[in-house]
């Protein structure tokens, strides 16, 4: 499944979520209605429970059912407001803390490398990292999208794995977030806190009227008992729709980290190392039952229809159908994997742009990873270096601009930076685009780590560094997009297309626009461009008319990308392919185009994997 068939199927979940949401507030509302009935109106002896609902006020169904849909709604949106922080917010909410990517801890240092690598691999930001103090073996994904994502770990995961286990849990959780499943679990959270809200309330009566002398607490008593088994017979059931949707997402993440990898036995043996632990994956944060869908392994031994993850037995089976529990029914805790990881992943023949959206391409990433420049490595894991490095890149080869630009930083950066940036210029100067992006992509974690305020002075600073010389040129077009787009979403609020296109007619001049710069940045010649062009119009299914480009014009093209950013999920893809095919025209991708579809893909939100390794 690529990125956009998983985003359509996580939509549809959301829908069908929705759909049945909405039936559970139904019948809460139905059954508080009868439960007032029965306690605030008043039947003569010998009536009925049908003649006690015809004879009722309709002022008491009105006032009841709007006083139970708000209450839900409060209650519901309450929630959403506190997980608006996304990832961020809940694995603080679990007791997380993150790790700085400067750690010299050698295990944390592996960890994050680990998660980098498979950022990288995947072509999408490097997320953040929160350490859980808890001495299982577990993890979770959590946020609204990929730009806002976090990777949690707790303790043990790191104290008992080694690197492929390591690799295998991380990439299970790096297919929660390309596979649309984070969005979905943060609305299980909030929506089952609304349906629980009847259940508090009923609590709430009855201890009240524990210490009431009133002449009504016995009816008081039993409207808190009956208001208590609604509410809690209302999230007995939103308890079972969260883990039959959790359950058929693990195995889904289970293979696609098979995928991810290559190879069954990382995640093969960190699940039997989980049976064979005396924690196990079970988490004792006050917070982590409505947070439980969430996590690698289940956080409490629940059985049947309310158990949130399939049987561990059968999740290693399905890895390695060769493997038979001990006979005291634990896994043993490190014997291979014999399925070949091929038979999960399928070939990797040529395939569209679209169709590698979504997966992780780790040959490519490690490659990359290995021939970049271990300085600059290092400076984008440093909180004041990794700053100098993005001022760095943004240098003009005018000395004369230089000149102004480093005045401008040495005036305006923080103490500490402006002195790191020259012997950075010269490092990066000798790059080429894609380990420039790889640089950039790996300072993303590090920059997050800076306060809101140090944040828009490295932005305001970016911005002016940009248009020094009274031009903006495509790379530094792609720096400020990447920028906008990662740092923005988490110190503001994240970009979130709407998916409200749905006909490509109503976007003709914004596609043209993109494909005529890409034909543009490719060819040589009229005719070069003309033909790159037609043949990102004929995979677009449409023929708009080319724009004639005089220069690159960075705003216009900003207004296009934020008009394509609200295409649905296959108008989306088709958009990338045809961007494929512009570039590819000539069967060959330069440096400046890579880096405008890495622009144009940020934008859109698209995880685009690295190049194919040359031979």
């Amino acid at each position: 499944m690529n990125f956009f068939q998983a985003q359509n199927k996580a939509r549809h979940n959301t829908r069908l979520l929705t759909l049945l949401f909405v039936g559970a507030v139904v019948s809460l509302v139905v059954l508080t209605n009868l439960l007032v009935l029965l306690f605030f109106t008043d039947s003569r002896p010998g009536t009925s429970l049908t003649q006690q609902i015809a004879n009722a006020p309709d002022e008491l169904w009105l006032y009841t059912s709007l006083g139970v849909i708000g209450l839900i709604a409060v209650a519901s949106g309450f929630k959403f407001l506190a997980l608006q922080g996304g990832g961020k917010a809940v694995a603080e909410s679990l007791g997380g803390v993150l790790i700085h990517q400067n750690t010299r801890d050698p295990q944390q240092r592996q960890l994050l490398n680990v998660v980098e690598e498979m950022a990288i691999a995947a072509g999408m930001p490097v997320p953040p990292v929160y350490l859980i103090r808890e001495n299982s073996i577990n993890a979770f994904a959590a946020g609204f999208g990929i730009h806002d994502a976090v990777i949690g770990i707790n303790q043990g995961t790191i104290d008992l794995l080694n690197r492929q286990e390591l690799q295998g849990v991380v990439a299970h959780e790096f297919s929660h977030i390309l596979n649309g499943d984070m969005r979905i679990n943060l609305r299980i959270i909030a929506l089952l806190n609304g349906i629980l809200i009847l259940g508090i309330i009923g609590g709430g009566l009855m201890r009240g009227s524990m210490f009431s002398r009133s002449r009504d607490r016995g009816g008081l008593i039993a409207l808190g008992i009956g208001l208590l088994i609604i509410g809690y017979g209302g999230t007995f059931f939103g308890q079972l729709i969260k883990a039959a949707v959790s359950r058929q997402r693990e195995y889904l993440a289970d293979a696609s980290a098979v995928q991810f990898t290559r190879s069954t036995q990382g995640i093969a043996n960190a699940l039997k190392k989980i049976g064979a632990h005396s924690h196990g994956s079970h988490v004792e944060s006050p917070n982590a039952d409505e947070n439980s869908h969430l996590f690698f392994g289940a956080i409490k031994s629940f059985s049947g229809m309310m158990a949130t993850h399939p049987p561990l037995d059968a999740r290693i089976q399905a890895l390695d159908p060769n493997w038979k529990p001990n006979k005291q029914g634990k896994p043993h805790s490190a014997s291979p994997a014999s399925v070949d990881a091929f038979s999960f992943a399928g070939g990797t023949g040529s395939t569209p742009v679209s169709q590698s959206s979504g997966s992780t391409n780790l040959v490519a990433a490690q490659q990359l990873m290995t021939t970049a420049d271990t300085k600059l490595s290092q400076a984008s894991h440093d909180t004041f270096e990794a700053r100098a490095l993005v001022y760095a890149m943004l240098l003009s080869d005018d000395a004369q601009t230089r000149d102004a630009q480093l005045q401008l930083i040495a005036q305006n950066a923080e103490a500490g930076v402006p002195g790191l940036v020259p012997d950075i210029y010269q490092r990066i100067r000798q790059q080429d685009q894609q380990h420039k992006l790889l640089h950039l992509d790996q300072a993303m974690p590090t920059l997050k780590e800076m306060s809101k305020q140090q944040y828009q002075r490295f932005y305001d600073i970016t911005g002016k560094l940009i248009v020094a010389d009274q031009a903006v040129d495509l790379f530094e077009w792609v720096v400020h997009r990447v920028i906008t787009q990662e740092l923005y979403a988490h110190f503001v609020k994240p970009f979130r297309g709407s998916g409200r296109i749905t006909r490509a007619s109503r976007v003709h001049k914004p596609v043209s626009l993109v494909l005529s710069l890409l034909a543009a940045v490719g060819s040589t010649s009229d005719d070069q461009r003309r033909l790159a062009y037609q043949r990102g119009v004929a995979h677009w299914g449409s023929k708009p008319s080319m724009t004639q480009l005089e220069y690159f014009d960075y705003q216009t093209l900003n207004q296009a990308l934020d008009r394509l950013r609200d295409l649905n999920a296959d108008l989306t893809q088709r958009f990338i392919d045809a961007c494929a095919c512009v570039v590819n025209a000539d069967g060959e991708l330069t440096g400046d185009e890579f880096a405008l579809i890495k622009g144009v893909a940020t934008t859109l939100g698209c995880p685009l994997p690295p190049l194919e390794p040359s031979a």
